[in-house]
């Protein structure tokens, strides 16, 4: 291979120095043909330009330049200009390889091929012939490369003598083809590039046919949110021209002034996160109505994640605007009229004594006040806590529920106001307590007489400063809760016995509402029969034409020691149980005892009471006014210093007068 290519006699005649491209081409010429190459001339011209200047440079040489076609296993002429043109035709198209002359060869094995006589060399021996015909007695060819080392063609110099390539004439060959080289890359990739673009437009002219038959606002922005273009749809929607989609004051024209004032720096922060976001704005129709549109903006994003371009596309949701007015009020009218309706939801009544405990909880609702519901059981105090909540500043907000008598002392502490981690044994994780789950809302501690002291010392402290701890935490968390209090015990009774702090009734007791009894409501009994019936009718399935008159004069006469909580569950089991139409119950149900006293409790109480003076009264006598000590009076009467003070203050009884002037 060696022999083919440079004979031992050449290495023998190099220089030490090759010359360079200058000595070797005018510098003039090569200019020449790089100014083609940079102006963009054709490649044709741009190689034939080359083979020409190799001509004139070098007495008696043809030159030629094979391209290399795509499957990178065939030749085909770029250029040869002054090559016989029935050897042309016999060699375009040549399939590469080892020994297919000096082209075929120096394209396979990517080096140059010096064959110094083609009547001799192996290589040419298919060719021999032809190039023998055609006056060719010589060829060097070298490949043309690529910068990234692809083979694009070959370059090749042929004589009509023998003839053995000088170290000029190898530096020749080797620039040419590098010049040749740069113009073949250019133009490639100047096609590869033009036909880039024709894909490109042809999909982005496919895009918007795509994007021109969908029936929704479909609008390209640029980073800043200006509007590039639009669709269709949106052209004709909107009653404007492309020229207008792009004009400065588009969004003024299109969008409703509220919208474009309510979401103006909303959208412009959107815009600058680069992520997707979406809102709902009126845009303007052709005619001047404008309806509702749900618009969602997705980013085109670059490699370092920034927008170079925003797709927004706005579906019609006018109808479901609509449809979502009608249902605000409609549901605002029902609510109202449940409100006229159902008097209070389930506080069912007409009764003078009912009517004014809803006249208090319309005054006490609005406000933020404390308030203790008080009542016998079954009277419906939690009703009434509701009832305040739902017409509360804090209805949104959550309503919490907490039956103080029935949480074990123990646990009261954490379910109120939450533990910590680690807090007690079994305390695994951190949880919330009743208080932290009613921020912002209202709590409603039913029972709230029963409340163990320490307890009542937290309470108290929520109550003056709006704070808990969580149990197994000294870090004070604050809380905006409004809390209602209900009890059916006396708590000025428990407070005179020590069960319950005084300070705690005064924060309770900002506005009492007292719960009357069944008994005092006794109008009401019809009412609620009625309600009661209807209601647990439609549960059960069955419907009652009429009430036996017996068994209403049964129920206004039965003392309802359970209040509306025992006619509630009567009637429940009546529904059950009746198989026709007309309600009634078994008067074994209701078994009535002693006559019911109808007097008021309060003259009982009052004799009790004026009982209780008396006998403080002669204590303090007995002991000239003292209270504690061994010979007070609250030792006579075995009762606690405290409770006794309590009890004087209570009844008003002055102690003083009972005290005997010590002498002079």
């Amino acid at each position: 291979m060696a022999d083919a290519r440079t004979p031992t006699s050449l290495e023998d005649q190099a220089p030490p120095k090759s010359p360079t491209l200058a000595e070797t081409l005018p510098s003039d010429a090569v200019l020449d043909a790089l100014k083609m190459i940079l102006l963009g001339a054709s490649l044709n011209e741009v190689l034939t330009s080359v083979t020409r200047l190799i001509e004139a440079h070098s007495e008696g040489t043809l030159c030629s330049i094979f391209l290399l076609d795509d499957d990178g296993l065939h030749l085909r002429y770029g250029v040869a200009p002054n090559l016989a043109e029935s050897y042309r035709t016999a060699t375009d198209g040549l399939r590469i390889g080892p020994n297919v002359g000096s082209c075929g060869a120096a394209a396979y094995l990517r080096q140059t091929i010096f064959v110094s006589d083609i009547a001799s060399d192996p290589k040419w021996a298919n060719f021999r012939d032809l190039a023998l015909q055609s006056g060719l007695c010589a060829a060097w060819s070298s490949p043309i490369m690529s910068h990234d080392g692809k083979v694009l063609g070959t370059f090749c110099m042929y004589y009509r003598e023998i003839r053995h390539p000088g170290s000029s004439e190898i530096q020749l060959i080797d620039h040419a083809s590098r010049i040749a080289g740069i113009a073949i890359e250019r133009e490639r990739s100047q096609s590869a590039l033009t036909m880039a673009f024709e894909k490109i437009k042809k999909a982005e002219a496919e895009l918007w046919q795509i994007v021109d038959t969908i029936a929704q606002l479909v609008i390209f922005l640029n980073p800043g949110g200006r509007a590039l273009h639009a669709n269709r749809f949106t052209l004709e929607y909107t009653g404007l021209s492309p020229e207008d989609v792009t004009a400065e004051d588009f969004r003024a024209r299109v969008f409703h002034p509220e919208d474009i004032e309510r979401l103006g720096e909303e959208r412009l922060k959107a815009l600058s996160r680069g992520i997707p976001f979406e809102n709902e704005q009126r845009a303007r129709r052709r005619d001047g109505h404008y309806r509702w549109f749900h618009i969602r903006y997705n980013p085109l994003l670059d490699e370092q994640g920034l927008p170079v371009r925003w797709y927004a596309a706005g579906i019609d949701i006018e109808d479901r605007k609509q449809a979502e007015e009608r249902t605000r009020n409609e549901i605002l009218a029902l609510r109202e009229q449940i409100d006229r309706d159902s008097m209070f939801e389930d506080l069912v009544g007409s009764s003078e004594a009912l009517g004014k405990v809803l006249r208090q909880l319309a005054k006490v609702a609005p406000s933020d006040s404390t308030v203790l519901i008080l009542g016998e059981t079954g009277t419906g105090k939690e009703l009434i806590a509701r009832a305040i909540h739902k017409r509360s500043k804090r209805a949104q907000q959550a309503f919490i529920g907490v039956n103080c008598a029935a949480i074990p002392p123990s646990l009261i502490a954490s379910e109120l106001f939450g533990y910590e981690k680690g807090a007690f044994t079994g305390a695994t994780q951190r949880r919330l307590g009743r208080f932290e789950s009613a921020n912002g809302g209202t709590i409603f501690l039913d029972e709230v007489g029963d409340l163990p002291a320490e307890i009542q010392i937290a309470l108290l402290r929520v109550l003056q400063e709006r704070e808990i701890e969580r149990v197994g935490s000294n870090k004070p968390i604050p809380v905006d809760v409004r809390v209602l209090g209900a009890t059916h015990r006396d708590l000025n009774a428990l407070v005179a016995e020590g069960k319950f702090r005084q300070d705690l009734l005064y924060r309770l007791n900002v506005v009492p509402i007292e719960m009357p009894s069944l008994r005092e409501r006794a109008a009401d009994i019809p009412l609620l029969v009625e309600y009661f019936i209807d209601r647990f009718g439609k549960k059960t399935g069955k419907q009652f034409r009429a009430i036996d008159k017996k068994t209403l004069k049964l129920f206004q006469a039965y003392g309802w020691p359970g209040n509306i909580r025992e006619l509630q569950n009567v009637i429940e089991r009546a529904v059950i149980l009746n198989d026709g139409d007309i309600f009634s119950v078994d008067d074994a149900w209701l078994k009535q005892g002693p006559p019911h006293v109808t007097c008021p409790t309060v003259p009982l109480g009052g004799a009790l009471l004026s009982q209780e003076k008396e006998m403080i009264e002669a204590a303090l006598a007995e002991s000239h006014g003292r209270v504690s000590g061994p010979a007070g009076a609250a030792a006579k009467l075995a009762l606690p210093a405290q409770t006794l003070d309590a009890k004087i203050k209570r009844l008003g009884i002055n102690k003083f007068r009972f005290k005997v002037p010590r002498a002079s």
